[in-house]
């Protein structure tokens, strides 16, 4: 796990999708990737195959966010021998539903990944980076978490509670040179969003496409990245005009 050049980034949900784009973007950056992913292999080692072929070391850490003894039998180890430069929280799940006919499993297992999953996440690696007083933290919420959607009320309410969080924390530790950001995409083109009916979204969005990991990624990139940094606790959106 050593790895002497220390410019190690950790994505939270680093598998497929947004994830995985984030995670190659930073590869080309010259970060080494510390991926993680909740049960899909196949993918992850598609993933690590792909980063090792720009020529960066990768490591997979398979656990579920939502549980809080996993992430840390996961992390604490690796994070206090080499504190991550770079941590984007991307792990999210959606149980999309009306509220009035919402179960209580689909609202609890929503905000157990989504936003109980940040605490697990930071609570194990914060301190390691702020012993050296460097970083970045990403957060990728949503524009559910801005604006609110019918059907994800669940969502939304991670999402919202994602911003609240980043917000809160980046007034805590900007002191320490950490800076917090949060990024918070629209409608991207995923597995996550394949059932959405597009056709009805599409005249909402004014530039008139759908976004692609791609544009969330070079935001993040950008975000980790920069030498020129002054953007610390602020939330930005990758929507195409969906919400301004």
């Amino acid at each position: 796990m050593e790895n002497k050049n220390k410019k190690i980034a950790l994505i939270i949900g680093g598998s497929r999708g947004i994830g995985k784009a984030i995670a190659l973007r930073l590869a080309k950056s010259g970060f080494d990737i510390w991926l993680t992913y909740r049960s899909n292999q196949p993918a992850a080692e598609e993933v690590k195959k792909e980063i090792e072929q720009i020529g960066r070391f990768c490591v997979l850490f398979c656990f579920d966010v939502s549980n809080y003894q996993a992430t840390e039998a996961a992390l604490q180890k690796v994070a206090d021998l080499n504190p991550p430069e770079v941590v984007v929280y991307n792990a999210g799940i959606t149980r999309d539903n009306l509220m009035v006919w919402m179960t209580k499993e689909e609202w609890s297992s929503v905000l157990a990944t989504n936003l109980d999953g940040f605490y697990n996440v930071m609570h194990v690696v914060l301190f390691p980076m702020l012993r050296e007083k460097q970083g970045r933290i990403v957060v990728v919420s949503s524009t559910s978490g801005q604006i609110g959607q019918a059907g994800q009320v669940n969502y939304s309410a991670s999402k919202a509670g994602l911003i609240g969080a980043a917000k809160a924390l980046a007034r805590e530790v900007g002191k320490k040179n950490i800076f917090v950001n949060v990024v918070a995409p629209g409608v991207i083109e995923t597995e996550m969003t394949m059932e959405l009916p597009k056709e009805k979204i599409l005249p909402l969005i004014p530039i008139q496409r759908f976004g692609s990991p791609d544009d969330v990624a070079s935001v993040v990139n950008f975000l980790c990245t920069e030498k020129n940094m002054y953007i610390h606790g602020q939330v930005i959106g990758i929507n195409g005009g969906l919400a301004i």
